[in-house]
């Protein structure tokens, strides 16, 4: 491969190619066995490097990449995410990225189940899977450089621009997008150095955003995640098998996208500076649940029925109609308004510049917090949208969140090692030659 065809870059050793004319380790080059399943089970393995000595078995873990669906979807959320833009370089194609796809996928594949990817030299840093999976999304530009605007499908486009929106082109649009997740943080990062080295000839990073949830075990297992407002985040949301067929894997449109899903990415500031000026009570009634349980104010149990018709002892509304949960609710008649949701927080330091942006009434904003909210669905334009379109009208938490943000991306479906149960690396459909 020439390092000159696409970015007249200077002269460099290709991924591989350092490796070609020598004798390559049983261990350096290693291919890690994969499992068939549909992409999202997590169990301990020693597969390729994984368990190796000194490896916990949290360590050793790993999510099944290879199925009908990508892993990182379903897959419940890790602790540790890294979400990366790419944008390909100029004179990229179809071949291109038909070439890029291949090596992402095979890559992919063995990080997410401890082994080693053809020429790294780094096997030491792929032991610990830690539960790591690799999400590719396609965004609405490639299509034209690829030659198969037809391919798109219609709700692959800019999302519109609610009222209360505030975007940054720092954290806008891109080719193509890696969700990297993983219960270890030094497994992300070795992760995601890997996947920007291996396309470097055909895409150059747009940007990264870093997010966090609790560490694993802090929590007990199927615990609801809290934000940086101390809330508990995905009290409601899509998870058994059930839900997800109806409402986040695609069956219609483009046949090269059966079994993939939309990804919308929201980058929200949230200002905690001022939201820690309100009393308890009043943090409530923004949300109506109570911080303690996550329950909503009409009961006791987090994951009760929210009762919109109760009333206190006033005759006023328990929970306030302008609440977060009450305009996020799917209205009657609607029940095609939900998404499967994977936010993370992020927390970095304080930015002069957003600082600025973000002072409200006089009160220093010293915080550069919020949250990087993901969701899956089968089309934004339906699901999504609607959603936040009644968010931007009447939500009680707009007086402290801020979108700056905004991406949507078309997950190709999972893909099989052999190529014969479906496609051999991510949108082979689409890429075929």
């Amino acid at each position: 491969m020439s390092t000159n065809n696409l970015n007249g870059r200077w002269p460099r050793l290709t991924r591989r190619g350092f490796l070609s004319g020598l004798s390559v380790t049983a261990g350096g080059a290693a291919l890690a066995a994969c499992g068939t399943g549909a992409g999202g089970a997590s169990s301990s393995s020693s597969e390729g490097n994984a368990g190796g000595a000194g490896v916990t078995e949290l360590g050793a873990q790993t999510v099944t990449f290879d199925g009908l669906h990508q892993a990182g979807i379903a897959t419940p959320e890790q602790s540790n995410l890294n979400l990366v833009a790419f944008n390909l370089r100029d004179g990229a194609d179809k071949g291109a990225v038909r070439r890029l796809m291949r090596v992402w996928t095979d890559d992919a594949r063995r990080l997410t189940q401890g082994g080693t990817p053809l020429g790294s030299l780094e096997p030491e840093l792929a032991d610990t899977p830690a539960n790591l999976t690799i999400t590719c999304g396609f965004g609405p530009r490639l299509f034209e450089l690829i030659g198969a605007p037809e391919q798109r499908p219609e709700w692959l486009a800019p999302l519109p621009e609610f009222s209360r929106d505030r975007l940054d082109e720092r954290w806008g649009q891109s080719d193509l997008v890696l969700q990297i997740c993983a219960d270890d943080p030094l497994t992300v990062a070795h992760a995601t150095r890997h996947m920007i080295r291996a396309g470097v000839d055909y895409a150059a990073t747009d940007w990264i955003q870093q997010g966090f949830l609790d560490a694993r075990g802090v929590q007990t297992k199927g615990e609801t995640p809290r934000n940086l407002f101390g809330q508990k985040d995905g009290t409601e949301n899509l998870s058994s098998g059930a839900e997800l067929e109806d409402h986040v894997w695609i069956t219609e449109g483009p046949e090269w996208l059966r079994g993939g899903s939309a990804m919308v990415v929201r980058r929200i500031f949230m200002n905690v500076d001022t939201w820690e000026i309100l009393d308890r009570a009043s943090r409530e009634v923004s949300t109506g649940r109570d911080l303690a349980e996550g329950a909503p104010l009409s009961g006791s149990e987090e994951f009760e029925e929210p009762d919109f018709e109760a009333v206190d002892h006033t005759g006023l509304p328990m929970i306030d109609p302008a609440s977060h949960i009450a305009r996020a609710r799917a209205p009657e008649g609607h029940p095609e308004q939900v998404i499967r949701r994977r936010p993370y927080n992020y927390d970095l330091p304080p930015d002069p510049q957003v600082s600025l942006e973000m002072e409200s009434e006089g009160v220093p904003v010293l915080s550069n917090s919020g949250q990087i909210f993901i969701c899956f669905q089968r089309d934004p334009t339906r699901q999504f949208v609607p959603i936040q379109a009644r968010l931007d009208e009447a939500d009680r938490l707009n007086q402290w969140i801020t979108h700056i943000g905004s991406a949507v991306y078309a997950l190709p479906p999972g893909v099989s090692a052999e190529g014969g149960s479906g496609d051999s690396y991510w949108g082979a459909a689409l890429l075929a030659e």
